[in-house]
């Protein structure tokens, strides 16, 4: 190679780099992702204390990473790429058998905030003890890679999530822990996990309703007491997002009462609505947040159970799915969820007059969760 063909390799180079960097700054700054379904990194202010400590620096090249020209086409390409050299995985995502991809969650388990939200959960439930008059269940549902871990590749081997499991349970106090996991594996054959998501699919939470309805003295359904409905056959969750390549589609389906329940839901104080189920949604790419329309702080559905039992659902986007299971056997089922709620809890339960206290959420969400150190106040 001679000096000259040197200096143009070097040029394309410098062009290329600084192009598309150039190109970033100048295109429209994107406020959502809506193929990752989450907000994106705007461009960070810049003041004297954000320089000297390194913040502005950190916060500028998330920008950069969020708002880089045809970032969704360039994941896209890297994926496909890897996927031709034959790798099992990409972004800390599995290819595994029968089209799934299933996150591994490398280090979600063995952090500080997965250790320290144990104690934070123990702490509060034992707080309340012997308050709710039917007494506290904590659901933390294993994730793909714990279930389905006979689909993942060959040499896979992701941390072990029941012992993390088995931690919560030997923390938190006794007769308190539903294991999600007992109930699940008979049936990990069968479609109780999204291929393209994160979230476990309504057949999933059917079965962990059914067993947790039968340890809570509640009844017991059937599938044939429900209208099975699939709503969509085009559904890529958040999973084929990260990797932005076109994925096989997944189903969502419905389980429609058939008993005629008239309830009202409100979302964090706005207008009451009549269905817990938001079909606009499905117009979207965030197909899943046809229940409920996504997450907020509070939900409340009140019904007309007259029962005397009122629950109080502490959870992630895992339990969307399972409280539409709820509103026959309770007269309020409120939903919480910590990440987005601002007031103090200990004040919501007092004035609540619950009888049943439930924690949802899926075994990553609960340990990477910041907000737990809210359930202190």
């Amino acid at each position: 190679m001679n000096r000259h063909q040197s200096w143009n390799i070097i040029l394309l180079f410098v062009i290329l780099i600084f192009g598309f960097t150039l190109a970033t700054i100048l295109t429209p700054e994107r406020e959502r992702s809506e193929a990752e379904n989450r907000e994106l990194a705007r461009h960070p202010a810049v003041t004297l204390r954000s320089l000297l400590n390194g913040e502005f620096e950190k916060d500028y090249e998330t920008y950069l990473t969020d708002q880089f020209v045809l970032r969704d086409e360039w994941i896209g390409l890297k994926t496909t790429v890897e996927r031709l050299m034959q790798r099992q995985e990409s972004k800390d995502i599995y290819f595994a058998k029968d089209d799934y991809l299933i996150e591994k969650h490398t280090g979600t388990f063995t952090s500080a905030q997965a250790e320290m939200n144990i104690k934070q959960l123990a702490s509060f439930l034992e707080r309340y003890q012997g308050y709710f008059e039917n007494g506290i269940s904590v659901m933390i549902v294993p994730n793909a890679v714990s279930i389905l871990e006979d689909k993942l590749p060959p040499l896979a081997s992701p941390y072990d999530e029941r012992r993390y499991l088995a931690k919560i349970e030997e923390a938190v106090p006794e007769g308190t822990w539903f294991d999600a996991d007992e109930v699940l594996r008979p049936h990990r054959e069968e479609e109780i996990y999204y291929r393209t998501d994160h979230h476990w699919t309504t057949l999933a939470a059917f079965y962990a309703y059914q067993a947790w309805a039968a340890e809570k003295g509640l009844h017991i359904p059937s599938e044939s007491e429900y209208e099975i409905k699939t709503v969509t056959e085009e559904f890529q969750g958040t999973i084929q997002s990260k990797l932005g390549i076109d994925t096989v589609m997944d189903s969502i389906r419905l389980y429609l009462s058939r008993e005629d329940l008239f309830y009202t839901v409100e979302t964090d104080g706005r207008e009451k609505e009549y269905s817990i189920y938001d079909y606009s949604k499905l117009n979207t790419k965030d197909k899943y947040g046809i229940f409920f329309g996504g997450n907020y702080a509070l939900t409340r559905i009140v019904t007309r159970a007259d029962n005397g039992r009122r629950i109080l659902l502490i959870k992630d986007s895992y339990a969307n799915c399972f409280a539409p299971f709820l509103p026959g056997q309770f007269e309020e089922v409120d939903l919480l969820d910590i990440r987005y709620y601002n007031q103090k809890i200990s004040e919501l339960i007092e004035e609540g007059g619950y009888t049943d206290l439930l924690v949802l959420y899926n075994a990553a969400g609960f340990a990477e969760d910041t907000s737990l150190s809210k359930l202190a106040f």
